[in-house]
């Protein structure tokens, strides 16, 4: 038997931990035999929930941590004070070894500041973008940076592209991803400052396959498999995508229940529509993780339930396989020669 991934899980954060973080682990690990999780937080509690389960407890151990970092909180201050929380020493875990990846559903502030100073830059990365994997008419697109840098300068949106490119043709397996950048037109000469100032860079670069702009309409028609920007657009873009696939469900849903006739029809399509709808769920596709660290970090949902728990865990084994981390620092380093 190979050796296992190893992943630290924050147990304490998010809307619904530790309820659902415990039952995602613990699913993770019945489905393969490939992972052992690290349930970081306030151990009796943790324990009362392992209780409900029958799983491989080969596969679980349980880190106490006596204290929580909570959302609101100043992440930089938390980080320095709180040295015994789940996050701090979740990352600590990742740092000294023990474990190969973190994810947390808790504040993603303490997460972005936790990652780099504690789990630390790879060589020559400049600024570590958060990247999730969004539903498209083709398949799964990734978007870099959603969160971690709203003041990008061009260099960093070029590193993104990289590593962006190296994440989708390892982990998504696909040969010589399209890069795209966001812009409001096609034309070159469209775009903000930070846009035009970027566009000719990517376009230099002989290591991506770069295809120019995308308007944010296009985003879901999959016309690119990695979607560059900074983080204030992204998590902007992100965000839009989570309420209207949300509201389109609800109505969608209403409408079906709104007569018999809509009813029986609904009866009817329900499998094929249910299976639809599927493909545009986010939470199937697992956390973002922040690439160019030293070790993997995935930050989820804070409303995470167990299933994107137990994908984001799953997720880990492919890209501790696919050695990501060797990959991505080999692009930087060619880049820096």
């Amino acid at each position: 038997m190979s050796e296992l991934v190893k992943v630290a899980v924050d147990a304490m954060g998010g809307d619904n931990a530790p309820v659902e973080i415990v039952k995602g682990a613990v699913e993770a690990v019945k489905e393969s035999s490939k992972v052992k999780v690290y349930l970081v937080g306030i151990e009796d509690r943790i324990r009362d929930e392992l209780k409900k389960y029958t799983y491989p407890s080969e596969q679980v151990e349980i880190v106490n941590a006596t204290e929580v970092i909570e959302t609101a909180e100043p992440p930089v201050m938390a980080i320095r004070k709180k040295k015994d929380s789940s996050i701090v020493k979740a990352l600590q875990l990742v740092k000294e070894g023990t474990c190969d990846a973190y994810i947390s559903a808790g504040s993603t502030g303490a997460t972005l500041v936790g990652g780099q100073v504690i789990v630390g830059r790879l060589s020559g990365v400049e600024r570590p973008p958060l990247a999730p994997l969004i539903p498209t008419e083709k398949g799964a697109a990734l978007l870099i940076d959603c969160g971690a840098n709203v003041d990008a300068r061009s260099s960093h949106l070029v590193q993104f592209a990289k590593m962006g490119s190296v994440y989708m043709e390892s982990v998504m397996g696909i040969k010589n991803p399209k890069v795209a950048i966001v812009n409001i037109g096609a034309e070159e000469d469209k775009g903000n400052a930070l846009v035009k100032e970027t566009f000719p860079l990517l376009k230099s670069c002989p290591d991506i396959n770069f295809i120019g702009s995308i308007e944010a309409r296009d985003i879901p028609a999959g016309y690119a498999d990695v979607i560059i920007c900074e983080a204030f657009v992204g998590n902007v873009i992100l965000k839009l995508y989570e309420g209207v696939g949300g509201t389109l469900i609800k109505k969608v849903k209403a409408g079906m229940m709104s007569s018999l006739r809509s009813k029986i029809g609904a009866f009817l399509v329900k499998p094929a529509l249910k299976e639809t709808l599927k493909t545009f769920d986010l939470e199937q596709y697992g956390g973002a993780p922040l690439l160019g660290l030293k070790g993997l970090v995935v930050k989820t949902h804070g409303s995470s339930k167990a299933v994107e728990i137990k994908n984001s865990v799953l997720q880990c084994i492919t890209f501790s396989e696919q050695k990501i981390n060797d990959k991505i620092k080999e692009k930087i380093t060619l880049e820096n020669e």
